[in-house]
């Protein structure tokens, strides 16, 4: 069933050393069809020139104009600034990191092209470090043919490496099939075309190929792929979820006495969500083989909580442990203050164990850990290193499961097996606070059983959303002056981009925070970003959080945060580049306090029917359920579901979302593949899901 382009190794090609070899390996690429299906996530198109005065904020352009002057600004942080014109207007070119030779290349009157992401700074149109080439006297721009492909990628493995070896790998396919591994029955009635078709044209498009149909996923050659993509994952998923009930794990008998106690000592009642979840775990938790279960519930609906019940079960089993693992430090810190308080009176030792702890509290941990006497272990990535040895792991509780890679969840299981003798897996419970349309689950989680905690608790004030135009920024900038030194409250500005670019969106954030830091002197002012030493970012969120910040500039990392109670105030810019679930996870970091909170969603106009129908969603509803089903109706370009891993499965190439009218026909192919074509299926599985049957106890 292989094909021979399988059976070619990527050292072939030139160019391909034993260090390009392991890189490519970090990508799951080890031969040639493993590099084909390596697709691109999205294209440029430098074929021609956009006159500066026809540019949007947030579009990815081409520019070409004349170098009119070129000076170093002083202010928080230095830059340096380069006028640039052409007919129609001029722009700025921003550099943040420069050197002085780089400073004499911008000579007044000479050329320069770039290709960049267009910003606003205040009423002038930027980019924030383009890439550029000085053309000196000649006034022609340097135009490419075609679209150009960019490629997922990982450290040291550059964009031109990635072309070089992959138009070699195109020049093998041409003189090659690539097997057709979907039967040609589902072929003909899909009216799919040639496998070998649809690969060529994607990693080379031509210009009269659409753009827009290319990225927002509807070129028919992108959805045969995303079809077969999915078909394998579904089969992959399903096979898991089989395997696990072949496992043995522990059978817990949930601990009613203890359980009722702790209840009602609670200063509120559970609501009637929670307890049918406590109930569905516990039942999961009585069979003798692992339970997995995801348990789905909106920002502040009490899932922790949830989570915490259930792992008392396990504190009152004689040897038996549990153990939560939280994406950040200071959400494992959170989560073990709320643990101590709401168990230590119960007799419950509860030990927290980060990678940050003095050596000798860490050693106490561990050794409480080993002995057996810690019961709930609260932690974060430290809890799967070598040194920690639990004496009998029970129970897995995984908060935020898209935030941690499928192995570490893998090892975190492997030491509840070997801490079992080898004999029983830990139970496992993996929650979200991404709301999944309810149409979807099948499909993303189809290795797990399904929990949704669908209601909040009483008396939470919903957070006021108003939807604004970024021309009344100084008007929002007062209010956030206001919020802060008025009403003593403190504000998080988040600050977005259309562009993937990691690089990019810490560099508007740094531009924002110096912006703001002029006009804000009376203010302290923090910026988090996903750049930062995990010991800044730890730093600056535990500022924020203890009351020493009062306005903290961010990217979207800070989507899964902390609670900061006094947090009242959130300002989104360009929110229409985000998806709904998005924004959604970004306002639910405030209106944790008993203050009525507010969420400033800045736009930049002009903005399409489609964008403003989905900020009216989010000023209309608080309802994350209700605004993911709306995210999937409206489908925008590059809406996904928050995160491409969603599962124990990463997708390479589908969206959930995007392709969700495939749905029907995926599993029903998946089905008859399963059933029918063993063969094909193991293949596909093969190509596809690079992560494999390993992940029978993840």
């Amino acid at each position: 069933m292989q094909s021979k382009l399988a059976s070619i190794g990527v050292d072939v090609l030139k160019g391909v050393g034993p260090k390009i070899q392991e890189k490519l390996a970090r990508l799951s690429i080890f031969n040639l069809e493993d590099l084909l299906f390596h697709l691109p996530t999205r294209y440029q198109d430098r074929s021609r020139i956009h006159p500066i005065g026809s540019l949007l904020h947030g579009q990815t352009a081409q520019i070409c104009g004349v170098i009119e002057s070129a000076n170093i600004l002083f202010g928080k942080r230095r830059s340096l600034v380069c006028k640039i014109s052409d007919e129609s207007g001029s722009l700025d070119i921003r550099l943040f990191y420069f050197s002085m030779a780089q400073k004499k290349q911008f000579v007044a009157g000479q050329y320069i092209q770039c290709f960049g992401q267009v910003s606003h700074f205040g009423r002038n149109f930027g980019m924030i470090h383009p890439e550029m080439t000085f053309l000196k006297d000649n006034p022609q721009p340097k135009l490419e043919e075609g679209l150009k492909a960019i490629y997922p990628t990982t450290e040291g493995l550059q964009q031109r490496t990635l072309h070089s070896i992959m138009a070699q790998a195109l020049n093998y396919l041409s003189r090659n099939q690539v097997t057709e591994l979907l039967p040609n029955s589902w072929l003909e009635k899909l009216k799919f075309p040639p496998l070998k078709d649809a690969l060529l044209t994607l990693h080379h498009p031509p210009l009269e190929v659409s753009l827009d149909a290319l990225e927002n996923g509807e070129h028919p050659l992108i959805k045969r792929l995303a079809f077969e993509e999915l078909v394998a994952q579904h089969i992959a998923l399903q096979r898991i979820k089989s395997n696990t009930r072949s496992h043995k794990a522990i059978s817990i008998a949930p601990a009613t006495e203890i359980r009722d106690r702790f209840e009602k000592d609670l200063p509120f009642s559970l609501t009637s969500a929670q307890q049918r979840v406590i109930h569905e775990i516990a039942n999961d938790m009585k069979n003798d083989y692992p339970m997995m279960r995801l348990v789905q519930g909106d920002v502040g609906s009490g899932k922790t909580l949830v989570a915490a019940i259930n792992m008392l079960s396990i504190a009152a089993q004689e040897d038996l442990q549990s153990a939560l693992m939280a994406p950040t430090e200071i959400l494992a810190e959170q989560h073990y203050k709320s643990f101590k308080t709401w168990f230590e009176p119960h007799g419950v030792t509860v030990v927290l164990l980060t990678s940050k702890m003095p050596a000798a509290e860490k050693r106490q941990a561990l050794s409480t850990i080993e002995s057996g006497e810690a019961k709930m272990v609260i932690g974060t990535h430290a809890l799967f290193q070598n040194k920690v040895t639990f004496k009998g792991l029970a129970l897995v509780v995984i908060d935020e499961q898209h935030r941690f890679g499928v192995e570490q969840r893998k090892t975190l299981l492997e030491k509840g097996f070997q801490a079992n003798n080898g004999q029983h897996q830990p139970h496992q419970l993996v929650m979200t606070a991404t709301p999944i349309p309810r149409t979807l689950a099948q499909t993303a989680f189809a290795d797990l059983d399904l929990s949704i905690i669908d209601e909040l608790p009483p008396g939470r004030k919903p957070i006021q959303t108003v939807v604004i135009s970024d021309a009344k920024r100084e008007q929002v900038i007062e209010r956030v002056k206001q919020a802060c030194m008025t009403d003593k409250r403190q504000v998080y500005w988040v600050c977005t981009l259309i562009d993937e670019s990691e690089e990019l969106q810490c560099q508007a954030a740094e531009a924002t925070h110096q912006q703001l830091s002029e006009q804000l002197t009376q203010l302290k002012i923090g910026l988090i970003h996903g750049r930062m030493k995990p010991a800044e970012k730890q730093q600056v969120m535990n500022a924020f959080k203890q009351g020493e910040t009062d306005l903290l500039v961010a990217t979207t990392v800070i989507e899964v945060g902390v609670d900061v109670p006094n947090a009242s105030l959130m300002i989104i810019e360009n929110p229409e580049r985000l998806g709904l679930s998005q924004l959604h996870q970004l306002r639910g970091r405030v209106g944790r306090g008993d203050k009525e909170s507010h969420c400033l969603l800045m736009y930049h106009s002009p903005l399409s029917n489609n964008a403003k129908q989905r900020l009216n969603v989010m000023r209309e509803s608080s309802d994350g359920f209700v605004i993911a089903e709306k995210d999937l109706e409206l489908r925008g370009p590059g809406e996904v579901l928050g995160t491409r891993q969603t599962g124990v499965i990463e997708y390479k190439f589908a969206d959930l979302i995007r392709d969700s009218e495939l749905l029907p026909e995926v599993y029903a192919c998946a089905d008859d593949l399963a059933g029918h074509h063993s063969e094909h299926a193991d293949a596909l599985c093969a190509r596809w899901v690079k992560v494999g049957e390993q992940l029978s106890r993840v």
